[in-house]
């Protein structure tokens, strides 16, 4: 049974009555509760019914357990959709800019239509996948956002937006051989997508890999890259906005909290201080570690490598304050000997400009103790170095 069919059968009465059934299966008894329910329901249903649980319980971790409980996915959808906060957080961006309506190109099984609609705008959500379709007009019923979102199979490429005030546009960016990294190997490629946003009549927004080159960005779009709870999300080109063309931006969520590029050169390369500075990695992607150094009043360990370290512990949102007690040359014997004089049991390894693994670090190491530490492998001025420490406590005030 194909995706399609599956939702299908999910959508009738008795595929509605086994999901709730089913909703809570534990992984390790699936088995014996699919031998059961085959006695009374088609083998078919219930094996489409014991998938969406468990599509449903991977998409607790982007959606709430609330609504993944109430949604339906595919497994595409389920990889490839936009994470609750960040699509509830660009919505808000459209918002800002006083857009009512906006035309949702690729939008998969509706999450940013989703978080469009609870912001107050309407939605044309288009994709050309039949089964990604089906999700999203359940989906919008589901969560009762059907009057805020038409679901559209078709072409994005063939869609009419000009009764729209703004394009978002999300590409596809896995194949068959998993991720794409190429832009134009994007499906619809990004140079559409560009032309895309160029030609509405407002506002427009292209989601893209937060691996993009920077290069590879137009001239006229404002790139920001977005965080959430750390991890890099995603990379987003906006069109239209006012902004100045070619401007820079890293957002951290929750927040959010927006560092802007202020055309800084690179950071000088100093000698390490008291304090190391991990900075965020939407702000290493939108290459603002400058305007991060700056802030702190710090240096570069090494010119190719972003960590920022200062005499200083002053305060910032867009990277993590270490307090340094130790600094030497990578030697493996000499930091297990640090380690058990310290009683470290519990080692954080970090890593920038180094080809040592984590794992294989900790196992010759072997810590031991009630204490913990974090150590970081990198160069300082080419020089492989290991640079010992912990957490930095928050300056009061």
């Amino acid at each position: 049974m194909n995706d399609l069919d599956s939702l299908r059968t999910l959508l009738a009465p008795e595929g509605r009555a086994l999901l709730d059934e089913v909703r809570d299966t534990d992984p390790a008894r699936e088995l014996a509760v699919a031998t059961r329910l085959r006695r009374t329901h088609p083998a078919e249903l219930v094996s489409a019914a014991l998938g969406q649980a468990r599509l449903r319980q991977r998409a607790v971790a982007k959606f709430g357990a609330e609504d993944a409980g109430r949604m339906l996915f595919t497994p595409n959808g389920v990889e490839q959709s936009t994470r609750a906060s960040v699509a509830a957080y660009r919505a808000a961006c459209f918002r800002a800019l006083g857009v009512r309506s906006v035309a949702d190109l690729c939008c998969g099984i509706g999450g940013d239509a989703i978080a469009l609609a609870r912001a107050g705008v309407r939605v044309l959500a288009v994709d050309r996948d039949p089964a990604a379709v089906a999700a999203a007009r359940a989906n919008a019923d589901a969560l009762g956002l059907g009057e805020l979102i038409e679901v559209r199979e078709a072409d994005v490429t063939e869609v009419d937006t000009g009764g729209y005030d703004a394009v978002f546009v999300d590409p596809a960016r896995r194949g068959g051989r998993g991720r794409i990294f190429d832009p134009e190997a994007y499906s619809p490629p990004l140079s559409w997508a560009v032309r895309a946003a160029r030609t509405a009549s407002g506002a427009a927004a292209l989601k893209v890999a937060p691996g993009i080159p920077h290069e590879a960005v137009p001239e006229d779009a404002e790139a920001e890259w977005v965080s959430d709870g750390g991890d890099v999300k995603e990379a987003v080109l906006w069109f239209g906005t006012g902004t100045a063309p070619g401007a820079v931006r890293a957002t951290l969520l929750p927040g959010p909290r927006t560092l802007r590029g202020t055309g800084l050169p690179d950071p000088r390369v100093r000698t390490p201080g008291r304090y190391l500075y991990e900075p965020d990695g939407a702000v290493i992607r939108a290459h603002l570690v400058a305007e991060v150094a700056e802030q702190v009043g710090g240096g570069l360990l090494d010119a190719t490598i972003a960590y920022v370290t200062g005499d200083a512990l002053l305060p910032t949102p867009y990277a993590t304050a270490y307090e340094i007690t130790d600094r030497m040359p990578f030697n493996v014997k000499k930091l297990k000997a640090l380690l058990r004089e310290r009683g470290v049991g519990t080692l954080t390894v970090k890593k920038r400009g180094s080809a040592v693994e984590p794992e294989e670090l900790r196992r010759k190491v072997r810590p031991q103790g009630p204490n913990a530490a974090t150590v970081f492998l990198t160069r300082v001025a080419g020089a492989p170095t290991m640079l010992i420490g912990h957490p930095a406590a928050r300056p009061a005030g």
